[in-house]
């Protein structure tokens, strides 16, 4: 089942869990993106289309694939809203609408006993939302 339009954008949105609606667009996070020059939509422009509903455009973009996720938009943003969160839930979201990227509690009992516990716990949070 492929989402489209609103539904699209709320699944975008859980998986970013950023409060887009604070962004007042400003500019300073597509200005101190390194990677800025490269994207068809800027982080600001991807803030916009998921708050207007249209993520369609966001998963049509190449920006997601394009970012860094260095988080320099997220550190300059005076509202404390997060674009590369939104890049790294389209390209989750992407790669799920694939058949890929799940992760269950079970499969977690399969890895090397001296992996990091945090490790886990951050890939089970990333692939489980």
């Amino acid at each position: 089942m492929e989402l489209k339009g609103k539904e699209l954008a709320a699944q975008l949105l859980r998986l970013a869990d950023t409060d887009v609606d604070r962004c007042i667009q400003c500019g300073r996070c597509s200005a101190s993106c390194p990677m800025g020059d490269k994207m068809d939509l800027l982080p600001s422009r991807m803030v916009w289309e998921l708050i207007n509903g249209r993520g369609e455009d966001i998963m049509a973009a190449k920006s997601p694939w394009v970012c860094l996720s260095c988080m320099a938009c997220q550190q300059r943003c005076p509202k404390g809203v997060s674009p590369c969160a939104i890049m790294e839930a389209a390209r989750l979201l992407h790669i799920r609408q694939q058949g890929g990227n799940r992760l269950t509690a079970e499969e977690l009992e399969r890895y090397p006993e001296d992996m990091p516990q945090q490790a886990l716990v951050a890939a089970f949070r990333k692939y489980n939302k």
